[in-house]
């Protein structure tokens, strides 16, 4: 069938509508607490919706149907610990997050070992949320050629600079506020398609039931004890935990957000709100997957990726209009993510190093080099996006696992400050890395599945990072 007139029409209506709604805020913007907090002034449920947001891709809402469509619904399993991990950053990591006036995770590492290891942990996460984002935007040029047939790389062009230009200017209240926007875009819009494909299968619900039952695609547990397996129940739950309270409690992408609420009893309020969000959000997309496979009933090799066939389907089968919100809710997700990665990797650089460094410069000289650092970063993200065009695979794997690499040692370094006494900043480095390689090892060099990397490295830099410490006396602070 394919898009037509009124299909870009709406897509190019979305595209330029929100990036106008984000220069709203361009004028809030005077002081770094203002263009990285939002003044802390944002109520808890735009938080919890933005959280989900920023959770949420172009690479989530096209590779979890086809995850689906290939296998079931045991993905599950892993946000069922995605909630046992906010449980757990809710009590142990956000009081200390409180205590102060902090403006990035990683300053709370240096109030307890050190500048040193401040670098170290805001370094590491720098490199892999920008390398694991790389993959995130890269999703997009899948839909954008699927549903225009133009080049990849300007696909993913016309969404870096829109997405650019209110994150430059609004910072981080055009963040949150654009995100509250595109998760009712994009939700609605899968919504929209979930009963499109309902109407389209002969015999509706019964028929795919049916299908999806004799298929084994409806199942949600599976508790067979095999390490090898990424998506059984202990997996999902310990994985999903590890991977949470890493993501969510060590990571400058979602804490950034957590910091910018009224108070700590909001933020803890809006990390458990998003947590029932984002478990209804993923089993709406792999019901969607589920329904696709009752629909087209073939190979997913057919259609070249697992990735392939949702935005095949919205461009194919979908009533003109209907297939252009669609896409432009697909580009909502998409935006909404880079707007909270840009944002992020911004007030690391900024905060985490350069303002270390010279922590003299004036207020208006601080926003003006942030904005500069939201530039550079775009710069960068589209670059490794483009390198990232050949990659194969299920994307959805690929940038959890590059993610996932780095989580487990931040997240050791952070359960070494707030659990222990006894560990230092020379400790708590050695076993960072050694948490770190090992994670790069299980990556690289064995068939480990990526939803154990985080717990692993977590345990090994917590172990080693605390032995260590008891080893080796603590550095003296110089005079």
């Amino acid at each position: 069938m394919g898009l037509d007139k009124l299909d870009l029409a709406i897509i190019v209506l979305y595209l330029v509508g929100i990036t106008l709604f984000g220069l709203r805020f361009r004028k809030h913007q005077r002081t770094l607490r203002d263009y990285f907090l939002a003044d802390r002034n944002i109520p808890w449920w735009a938080i919890a919706l933005s959280i989900v947001a920023a959770e949420t891709s172009t690479l989530t809402i096209i590779s979890i149907p086809g995850l689906a469509y290939d296998t079931n619904l045991t993905f599950l399993q892993v946000v069922l610990g995605y909630l046992v991990g906010r449980v757990i950053i809710s009590f142990i990591l956000l009081p200390h997050y409180f205590r102060g006036d902090l403006y990035t995770a990683y300053a709370l590492i240096e109030r307890r070992f050190g500048r040193g290891l401040r670098s170290l942990t805001a370094g590491l996460f720098l490199v892999t949320r920008a390398a694991a984002e790389g993959v995130r935007v890269y999703a997009v040029s899948i839909v954008v050629a699927i549903a225009l047939g133009t080049g990849e790389i300007a696909s993913i062009a016309i969404i870096t600079i829109l997405t650019l230009i209110y994150t430059f200017e609004g910072g981080l209240a055009a963040v949150i506020w654009t995100d509250v926007v595109q998760t009712f875009i994009y939700v609605g819009g899968t919504l929209v398609g979930l009963f499109t494909i309902l109407h389209l299968v002969p015999g509706r619900w019964a028929t795919i039931h049916s299908v999806a039952q004799s298929a084994g695609k409806l199942q949600v547990f599976d508790f067979t004890p095999n390490f090898w397996k990424p998506y059984t129940f202990w997996a999902g739950l310990v994985g999903g935990t590890f991977l949470t309270t890493a993501s969510h409690g060590t990571d400058q992408l979602i804490v950034q957000r957590l910091l910018a609420a009224r108070s700590q009893r909001q933020s803890v309020t809006a990390l458990l709100s998003s947590g029932v969000a984002i478990l209804f959000q993923f089993a709406l997309f792999l019901m969607v997957g589920v329904m696709l496979f009752a629909y087209y009933h073939v190979p997913s090799a057919s259609f070249g990726t697992a990735d392939r066939i949702y935005p095949k389907f919205i461009v194919s089968q979908m009533p003109h209009g209907i297939s252009g919100l669609l896409i432009a809710a697909i580009l909502a997700a998409a935006m909404s993510n880079l707007s909270a990665a840009l944002n992020s990797l911004s007030s690391t650089s900024i905060i985490d190093f350069y303002l270390q460094r010279k922590p003299q410069t004036d207020e208006r000289r601080r926003v003006q080099l942030s904005r500069a650092a939201t530039f550079v970063w775009a710069l960068v993200l589209f670059s490794l996006a483009v390198l990232s065009l050949h990659k194969v695979g299920r994307v959805i794997e690929v940038g959890l696992q590059i993610a996932s690499v780095a989580y487990g040692a931040l997240l050791g370094v952070f359960l070494l400050g707030v659990l222990t006494r006894r560990a230092n900043q020379r400790g708590a480095m050695i076993g960072m890395l050694c948490g770190f390689a090992s994670e790069l090892h299980i990556w690289l060099g064995t068939r480990v599945p990526w939803t154990w990397y985080v717990a692993i490295g977590t345990v090994v830099t917590f172990v080693v990072g605390y032995a260590a410490s008891v080893v080796l006396p603590p550095e003296q602070a110089k005079p």
